[in-house]
C-alpha cells in the first residue's frame, strides 16, 4: 500500500483501473458460476422429466419447476407454437392462410429461443475477455510510465545509485503485477464458462432436433 501511495498520478490511475477491472471480473465470475451451473443442473433434471412424462400437456404443467433450465424455455416456446398452430387450424384466432406449417413454425420458435438463451448465458462474458486481453497492456503502460518517471528523477538529482532507482522501479512494476493479477482470473473464467455454455448450446441443439422429430411424427398421424 505504501508503494502505491508513493507512486506517481499516472501509475495510481492505472492501478485503480486495474483494481476496478479485477473486482468486476471476480463479481462476473461468481455470478456466471451461479447462472451457468444452475442452468446445467436444471437442464439435466428437465431432460429426465421430459422423457419420463412423454405427454406435452403434462410436461407443460411442470415447467414452473425448471425456471432456469434453457431446455424448458425451448420446450415452452415450441409448445406455445403448437398450441397457436392448433388454434389456427380450428379457425379460432387466425385465418388459415397464415398457417405456414406446424413444424416450420416450431423450428423457428426453437431457433429464436436457442439464440435468446445463449445470449442470456453469455451476458457479461465479453467483459472477462476484454479484461484478460488488455489488463496486461494497461499494467505494462503503467510500468513504462513509472520507469520513465524514475529516469526523469535520476536526471534531476544527478544520482543513479540503487537507493535512488530501486523505489521508482518497484513502484512501476507494481502496475504490471496488478495487471497480470486482473487478467489471469478473467481469462480462466472466460474460457471455463465459454466451454460450459458451448456444451449447453450443443445440448439445446440436440433437444431441438429431438423435439422437431416428435412434432413431425405427431403431424403424420
Amino acid at each position: 500500500m505504501d508503494m502505491l501511495l508513493e507512486a506517481g498520478p499516472v501509475v495510481k490511475l492505472v492501478v485503480l483501473i486495474l483494481i476496478y477491472s479485477s473486482v468486476v471480473s471476480w463479481a462476473i465470475i461468481f455470478y456466471k458460476g451461479r447462472v451457468v451451473y444452475r442452468a446445467m443442473r436444471e437442464s439435466e433434471r428437465f431432460l429426465d422429466f421430459f422423457w419420463a412424462k412423454k405427454r406435452f400437456d403434462l410436461i407443460s404443467q411442470g415447467l414452473r419447476d425448471f425456471p432456469h433450465a434453457p431446455l424448458s424455455v425451448l420446450f415452452r416456446e415450441a409448445y406455445q407454437e403448437l398450441i397457436k398452430g392448433q388454434k389456427r387450424r380450428e379457425g379460432e384466432d387466425v385465418a388459415p392462410a397464415f398457417d405456414l406449417g406446424g413444424s416450420d413454425n416450431v423450428a423457428r420458435a426453437l431457433r429464436r429461443a436457442t439464440t435468446s438463451e445463449i445470449q442470456r448465458l453469455e451476458k457479461y462474458l465479453p467483459f472477462l475477455a476484454t479484461t484478460g486481453s488488455i489488463a496486461p497492456f494497461i499494467g505494462l503502460f503503467g510500468t513504462v510510465w513509472g520507469i520513465m518517471d524514475s529516469f526523469h528523477g535520476i536526471g534531476e538529482t544527478g544520482s543513479a545509485s540503487l537507493a535512488v532507482v530501486a523505489p521508482g522501479i518497484s513502484e512501476a512494476l507494481l502496475a504490471t503485477a496488478i495487471g497480470l493479477a486482473a487478467a489471469i482470473p478473467a481469462v480462466v473464467g472466460y474460457n471455463h464458462y465459454l466451454a460450459k455454455i458451448t456444451n449447453l448450446s450443443n445440448q439445446m441443439d440436440n433437444f431441438s432436433q429431438e423435439l422437431l422429430n416428435i412434432v413431425e411424427r405427431m403431424g403424420r398421424r
